[in-house]
């Protein structure tokens, strides 16, 4: 019996009976650029003022001064790396005391989470550097290219000079505003004045014109590229922020209730939406509130100005979209639930609602928390010391035998003076009968005891010896207590530390 050949195909044939592979299809989704529309209203004017001032502060404070005395730096606040010191108008932090800036960081974080629980995202709205500065270069690019439509149309045209012209002016500002931001931010770490005339001059050094040029062009990258593509994708607060909220907290909501069956504004049995998108058209990253609670809506609040407006157009009380809790929305859907569209059902769904639970165990935990923290920082900084006293003892060798058979430990003796006071203070030894304290370069007084000097605002170190003279009884490692003394006796500072000696 033959065989049957299969018939000849040419390279590239596919055969008929052979499955159609799916082309591979990309997991990563181009952007959509967003083109935010200008809008007035009441939340837009809060925005607008907490823009100015978030900016204002940040820009102005490094240039308030603050008289500390000859030889202190005079800017009010000043993270002083040179002399390790934290500056704040009459705080002045030391390196030991880093702890103050621990419990700031948890001042904040327990701020943030009572802020969310009771209103939502009202953070990423009106105070998030992303949000002021990308809100601040959005108003610079409408002001040069135009609104919405404008913008539109300029990026869907041709290229030509009046498309260059208005970008090219556009990038120009923002790199001025960046600058600024780079510049005000080195200016927090150096003297304002001096530092600015220095980049200027081009006398700057290079760690100060690297940092410069760090947040000068981050600000650039993220508030006029990035924009909503950080707090979408890069910021971790939209992740994990839904925790601190619950059903009483006040959110931006599109009280669908009311809004639902959209139509048109002469269209019987529809609700209040008119389904005009002008909330998805003002909003800065582009979504539609409409869907619910999404992960990308930073709270602004927009989208109700928008909303309120078109409402005020149509003749239609305004609150369609609003900031509303989770609660409210619920008893009013459930309330209109058999209710036809119309000014009855929107009375019945307002008069559903309760008055927001400010008072609820979540915020009572974080008002406590808030309270605990603060008085622990105030405490500790009414109580903190001025005049501190370190004692290190030799760690190689432990002890030194002398020529007569005396034993001998080294120690370093640190001063820390945060005073503007110099006078010298009187070291003493709190040790068992016998034990002789010595100190390297140092002055005594008519007692004999040592003298000490103190800088003013600075660290003062000594070289001090004891001494244990021969045939004393002395046990493998003995208590001994450093004691500064001022002039008039009074203990200023203590420190105790071990002598160490053979074994018996």
């Amino acid at each position: 019996m033959g065989t049957v050949e299969a018939p000849h195909r040419a390279k590239g044939d596919r055969p008929a009976d052979a499955p159609v592979s799916a082309a591979p299809q990309s997991l990563y989704a181009a952007r959509q650029k967003v083109y935010p529309k200008r809008v007035f209203g009441l939340v837009r004017s809060v925005k607008w003022a907490v823009l100015g001032l978030c900016l204002a502060l940040y820009y102005v404070v490094p240039w308030l001064r603050w008289d500390r005395g000859a030889g202190m730096p005079d800017q009010a606040v000043l993270v002083d790396i040179t002399n390790a010191r934290l500056f704040f108008f009459w705080i002045e932090i030391w390196p030991q005391e880093i702890y103050f800036l621990t419990g700031a960081l948890i001042l904040g974080a327990f701020a943030l989470f009572a802020v969310s629980s009771l209103f939502g995202r009202l953070w990423c709205g009106f105070t998030c550097p992303q949000t002021v500065w990308t809100d601040l270069f959005m108003w610079v690019e409408r002001w040069i290219q135009g609104d919405r439509n404008a913008r539109m149309k300029l990026d869907q045209g041709p290229k030509n000079a009046n498309y260059w012209t208005r970008k090219g002016l556009t990038h120009a500002v923002w790199l001025l505003i960046a600058a600024a931001t780079g510049g005000a931010w080195v200016m927090y770490f150096n003297d304002a004045p001096t530092v600015t005339m220095e980049i200027l001059t081009g006398a700057a050094t290079l760690n100060i014109y690297f940092f410069f040029a760090l947040f000068a062009g981050f600000t650039y990258l993220l508030a006029g590229w990035a924009r909503e593509q950080v707090c979408t994708y890069m910021c971790p607060w939209p992740r994990f922020q839904a925790a601190m909220l619950d059903e009483n907290s006040l959110v931006v909501t599109y009280r669908d209730w009311r809004g639902e069956p959209r139509g048109k504004a002469k269209a019987e049995n529809v609700g209040d939406c008119v389904d005009c998108y002008a909330c998805v058209h003002v909003c800065p990253t582009g979504i539609d509130i409409r869907d619910g609670q999404q992960l990308e809506c930073i709270g602004c609040g927009l989208c109700i100005d928008a909303c309120d407006s078109v409402m005020g157009k149509l003749g239609r009380p305004k609150g369609l979209i609003a900031f509303e809790t989770l609660k409210n929305l619920a008893a009013s859907e459930a309330a209109v639930a058999s209710m036809a569209p119309g000014a009855e059902r929107q009375a019945c769904g307002m008069k559903a609602r309760h008055m927001p639970r400010f008072v609820r165990p979540r915020t009572v935990m974080y008002a406590a928390a808030l309270v605990v923290v603060s008085l622990a920082m105030l405490l500790a900084f009414l109580l903190r010391s001025t005049l501190d006293v370190t004692v290190l003892r030799d760690r190689a060798p432990l002890f030194v035998r002398l020529s007569d058979g005396g034993i001998r430990n080294g120690y370093t003796v640190k001063i820390v003076n945060k005073r503007r006071e110099d006078a010298p203070l009187v070291l003493s030894l709190q040790a068992p009968e016998g034990f002789r304290l010595s100190v390297q370069d140092a002055d005594h007084d008519a007692q004999g005891r040592p003298l000490l000097s103190r800088r003013a605002d600075g660290i003062s170190q000594y070289r001090v010896l004891i001494t244990v003279p021969p045939g004393a009884r002395l046990a493998e490692s003995t208590s001994v207590t450093f004691r500064l003394l001022e002039p008039d006796g009074r203990v200023a500072a203590s420190q105790s530390s071990t002598f160490v000696g053979p074994r018996p």
